[in-house]
């Protein structure tokens, strides 16, 4: 079993609210993950990306692989500047050996006390310090008025910018959101980046990442959820905002042509064969004429 640690030493009386009805309506609960290995040259803008977000209900959970660096460091930094911060959240550490990227998600999603789930890996960062309450801002008064969570919309998603190693704009992601999305969609490629695309807990929970896919489990997970959500008519919300400022050399930058096979067989399965090794040409075709 994972070490869950409940970093935060802010006393209950001071941490944010739980999610629930109010007089306002509904007020989601947002679980942020991150995954950490040796991210000590990443991480410290992560934190306080999260550390300086506006909405009030907010927890953290850090899933550490057993760093060798100066992560924890920094972690340790981040818990007590977190207790006399102007919105201070609740902060989880799980340290333990894990079998790589996905797994150390997985344990997040099962330990995740939140209404909805924010991965922000190491490098990445929200895009603005009122992120957070401007997707509940947007989505609020559709949904909000009527005090249920389970009328909320499966996913919250937004677009994203790239950023290098030290933070700095690079450019829009090339992939942009549809307007309206629906899992068919996907089979142009992910067109909403994870860390853009926020999914209800009690969704993911039915749906963990798929341990046998080493680069894009990403993928497959967000096809599942929104063939979910479909089947349960719960809409999939455009906020129409940046939502990420994401580190663009990420685990699947770094290992392209093995997770484009890896999507390959993804889209197989979701879409059948013919219909991926057509779309996988035209992604072939496309990644050279951007070259």
């Amino acid at each position: 079993m994972p070490e869950v640690d409940p970093a935060s030493p802010v006393p209950p009386s001071d941490k944010a609210t739980q999610s629930g009805s109010t007089d306002e309506g509904f007020s989601p609960k947002f679980t942020i993950v991150t995954v950490t290995y040796n991210a000590e040259h990443t991480l410290e803008r992560t934190l306080k990306s999260i550390s300086g977000q506006s909405y009030p209900n907010i927890e953290h959970i850090i899933v550490d692989g057993l760093s060798s660096d100066a992560t924890l460091t920094l972690i340790q930094e981040y818990v007590e500047d977190n207790s006399v911060c102007t919105h201070p959240h609740e902060i989880s550490l799980i340290r333990e050996p894990d079998k790589g990227l996905y797994d150390a998600m997985n344990k997040a999603i099962d330990n995740a006390g939140g209404d909805y789930l924010v991965f922000l890996n190491s490098g990445d960062k929200f895009h603005s310090p009122d992120t957070i309450e401007a997707v509940v801002r947007d989505a609020a008064p559709i949904y909000g008025h009527n005090n249920d969570p389970n009328r909320w919309p499966a996913v919250l998603y937004g677009e994203t910018d790239l950023v290098d190693n030290d933070g700095h704009f690079l450019r829009h992601r090339r992939l942009q959101s549809p307007e309206k999305l629906h899992w068919h969609k996907f089979i142009d490629g992910m067109l909403v980046c994870h860390q853009s695309f926020y999914v209800r807990t009690d969704l993911a929970r039915k749906h963990h990442y798929d341990l046998h896919y080493r680069f894009s489990a990403d993928y497959d997970w967000a096809i599942r959820i929104m063939k979910d959500a479909d089947a349960g008519a719960l809409a999939l919300h455009n906020t129409r905002l940046i939502l990420t400022d994401y580190l663009s050399e990420g685990m699947t930058t770094r290992n392209h042509r093995r997770s484009l096979l890896e999507r390959l067989r993804i889209m197989c399965r979701h879409y059948g064969c013919l219909a991926a090794l057509r779309q996988h040409l035209w992604f072939v075709l496309r990644l050279s004429i951007l070259r």
